[in-house]
């Protein structure tokens, strides 16, 4: 008989919800839903790209994407601004309020990755890091 309880799939998918709903909990009070921070945590690392650059870098397909910068957009936290290199793309830009909280959220962020990891070593966090990774498809280092 198959063990689902013990199964990658179920265990990823249940760790999955687990973190998703510790973090949705946090940002419910901005108004922030978990995929839109990852969305607002790339334009903080790097601000004013097309929809496709950040397509690309968060690994969402474009018609999700488009969704959520929508919302974001409603929210007062990104604007769509004419790409001067490209008449048939907008880039995305933060608004001074999408600035404003790239601390607090960050700080959210890192003390929810603390509480869903408290039982965790450090080793343990550092190689749940690599697995997820290699899982991803990322190359061996």
């Amino acid at each position: 008989m198959y063990d689902i309880e013990n199964s990658i799939g179920f265990l990823l998918s249940k760790s999955y919800q687990r973190g998703f709903g510790l973090f949705r909990e946090q940002l419910d009070p901005y108004g922030i839903t978990p995929p839109q921070f990852s969305l607002l945590a790339f334009l903080w690392q790097e601000d004013w790209l097309s929809q496709v650059e950040l397509s690309e870098r968060t690994q969402i397909d474009r018609t999700t994407l488009c969704g959520l910068i929508d919302r974001l957009e409603k929210a007062g936290v990104v604007e769509r601004r004419p790409n001067p290199g490209d008449r048939r793309s907008y880039l995305i830009c933060l608004t001074s309020r999408g600035k404003e909280l790239e601390e607090t959220l960050s700080t959210l962020a890192e003390q929810t990755i603390e509480r869903f990891t408290a039982g965790l070593s450090a080793g343990d966090r550092s190689d749940l890091v690599r697995i997820l990774g290699l899982l991803r498809g990322e190359p061996r280092v």
